[in-house]
């Protein structure tokens, strides 16, 4: 049997639909009858908070990618940075074949060696191919190696439009994702706040203080043109046409827009600042637990502890549509009656499920923020027979 707490929260300005990420689609009326990216083939728009799609076009369309490819690969490198396998000022060599790459480029040459952390402005501001393989053979140790972590990586995502031949987007057979795909990717990278510095820069040097210094200017026009613009990745080949990632945050939404196959960066720009204009103007955040509150309690049998707070991990929120009077907003905490010890860190204990009338509109899956061992057979002892002498 299952607990279900329910906890009614009245708000107005519900947007219909505002689906996660997982049960995603076009949000509100307005959005769906309005292209808001009539150039590109291929188009999403996406609160990067909570995953709800707004707009979308041909959005599961398998195309060429271009470089926007690299956003896997800094979303590997940023992993392994993390996760301390990675270091800034790690030495990364730069093999014959790196350096071969041709399209856009840092001009690496064999044998030179840079930082991981130069690597990443290379492949974040200037679209480096030959950066991306040399940072792929780093943590890989191959080209090959790296792009069979890219799809186990797409895989555990979830992705079903992607599959990557290379680490950089040069054109190759098999190579193919999706405005949907690559919004998630996306999404996935901005959880590493450090990425940040390298696709929010405009410009910046390379080899500043050597013979040969480079000068980098950010393919990503918007970074400089467009408030809150921060990221992420442009492309371009003659088969993908003009392609952008971009992501922006203002008024405590961050937004992320991708489109696929447009005829030139003036018309990609500027449909990618229109959607972005779209999202700012018509939703808001509305939050139902900042990270840190206590949620509910569980029941533990057999443990050192009768029960366990559960606390939101991250803060819980919902997009809304600003302006249009709706049913509250409604959120349930669904729990077993008990469960039985142990229970490890990061264990599934239960979900919030957040309501607009009778549609469910996110799920968050709720974690154990601690472990909870088995208690031993002498307290489990003393616990039964204390109880027997209990006089209510």
């Amino acid at each position: 049997m299952m607990l279900v707490l329910c906890m009614a929260v009245s708000v107005l300005g519900a947007a219909p639909g505002a689906f996660a990420e997982e049960k995603a689609k076009s949000t509100g009326n307005t959005a769906a009858a309005v292209d808001l990216a009539p150039g590109a083939r291929s188009a999403i728009l996406m609160d990067a908070g909570t995953g709800t799609i707004i707009y979308e076009k041909n959005s599961h369309d398998k195309l060429p990618p271009a470089s926007i490819t690299k956003i896997m690969t800094m979303l590997l490198t940023v992993e392994a940075l993390d996760e301390g396998r990675l270091q800034l000022t790690d030495k990364v060599r730069t093999s014959e074949y790196a350096a071969s790459m041709g399209g856009s480029q840092i001009f690496l040459e064999p044998g030179e060696e840079m930082t991981v952390d130069e690597m990443l402005k290379g492949i974040a501001m200037a679209s480096g191919n030959d950066a991306s393989v040399a940072m792929a053979e780093k943590i890989a140790g191959s080209e090959s190696a790296f792009v069979d972590m890219m799809n186990s990586k797409a895989e555990a995502l979830g992705l079903k439009d992607t599959h990557f031949a290379n680490c950089n987007g040069l054109p190759a057979a098999n190579h193919y994702s999706s405005a949907h795909d690559i919004a998630v990717i996306s999404r996935e990278l901005l959880k590493h706040e450090r990425i940040i510095k390298y696709t929010g820069s405009y410009q910046d040097y390379l080899r500043k203080d050597s013979a040969k210094p480079f000068w980098l200017v950010n393919t990503n026009k918007l970074v400089r043109f467009y408030t809150g613009a921060d990221g992420l990745k442009t492309g371009y080949t003659s088969e993908a046409k003009f392609c952008l990632s971009a992501t922006a945050a203002r008024d405590g939404l961050r937004a992320v827009a991708v489109v696929l196959g447009e005829p030139n960066t003036k018309t990609r720009n500027s449909e990618v600042s229109g959607m972005f204009d779209y999202l700012f103007s018509q939703y808001k955040m509305h939050t139902i637990y900042k990270a840190g509150d206590t949620i509910g309690t569980l029941n533990i049998e057999k443990s050192v502890k009768k029960t366990l707070p559960i606390t939101a991990k991250e803060t819980y929120s919902v997009l809304l549509k600003k302006g249009i009077t709706q049913e509250g907003i409604r959120n349930e905490l669904v729990l077993p009656d008990s469960v039985k010890a142990p229970i490890a860190a990061d264990q599934t204990i239960g979900k919030l499920v957040v309501y607009q009338g009778t549609s469910v509109i996110k799920e968050y899956e709720l974690k154990a923020g601690e472990a909870v061992p088995k208690a031993g057979w002498w307290k489990l002892f003393k616990r039964t027979t204390g109880s027997l002498f209990t006089v209510d």
